[in-house]
């Protein structure tokens, strides 16, 4: 069975810049770090792996220093990897970042499996997993709780707002999991040491069957951010010292009517 992974590299703090013009991250010169819920998808991926045999490729959309998490990935058990970089392809909106997901991978070859984790840190949108499948025309299931291989296809677990769901899907299918399916392994040293020399493929638009610009980046979005700032903080800290402190902080709580 061979199975893609989308990972993505998101910032590892939530003090981050805005470009006031085109309401994109500014994620130059920032600590970065593997998405957290892609961590759940590799982990499944890694698992069907050893039930099954097969192999498990990941790639992610960003700029060259995305291939840290690639590393990362090999060093969990990833067979192969892949970073999409382009500059045609900043800017994207949650369609186009989509689309282009769906060239990159349909770039890479056949997959039975393809896994996102549910949601990423840096956007939240939980959009652009399904939307890949929509693309590419094939069934798929979102925050999946359990999943295994049964015959042609996959049996996953999904966990609705009201209700739990069981629903059986045909490969090749996409499936985004939820962080309660598996604890992600950590990466192994040893691994490290043997993969550290290993390929990373880079790919950019002119590898996809569609190379019309217009339909990726900031040209390939319909929607248009109209602003987006950092949230203000109008924090006011005392500190309070000596016997009546006790006393001070039960007026200051009746004051606020919190008692």
């Amino acid at each position: 069975m061979n199975i893609f992974v989308c990972i993505k590299q998101v910032p590892a703090t939530n003090k981050v810049k805005v470009d006031e013009k085109t309401g994109v991250l500014q994620r130059s010169g920032i600590a970065s770090k593997m998405n957290p819920y892609d961590l759940y998808a590799l982990e499944t991926a890694l698992r069907l792996k050893e039930q099954h045999g097969g192999t498990v490729t990941v790639g992610t959309m960003g700029p060259p220093q995305a291939q840290a998490v690639i590393r990362e990935a090999f060093m969990m058990g990833a067979d192969e990897g892949y970073v999409f970089s382009d500059r045609r392809l900043g800017g994207a909106d949650v369609l186009a970042t989509s689309y282009t997901l769906s060239q990159a991978i349909q770039s890479v070859g056949d997959f039975d499996l393809i896994l996102c984790g549910k949601q990423t840190t840096d956007g939240d949108t939980a959009q652009v997993g399904p939307a890949i499948a929509e693309h590419m025309g094939i069934p798929h299931a979102a925050w999946v709780t359990e999943l295994s291989v049964t015959g042609d296809g996959v049996d996953a677990r999904q966990q609705l707002q009201q209700v739990i769901e069981t629903v059986h899907m045909p490969f090749p299918c996409l499936v985004t999991v939820e962080q309660d399916i598996y604890m992600p392994r950590l990466p192994s040293l040893k691994r490290g040491r043997k993969v550290q020399d290993k390929e990373i493929h880079i790919q950019g638009l002119d590898s996809f069957l569609d190379t019309d610009e217009n339909h990726y980046g900031l040209s390939g979005s319909p929607t248009q951010v109209e602003r987006i700032f950092p949230p203000e903080h109008d924090d006011v800290h005392e500190r309070w010292e000596g016997a009546d402190s006790a006393d001070r902080l039960f007026a200051q709580l009746k004051k606020w009517k919190f008692i």
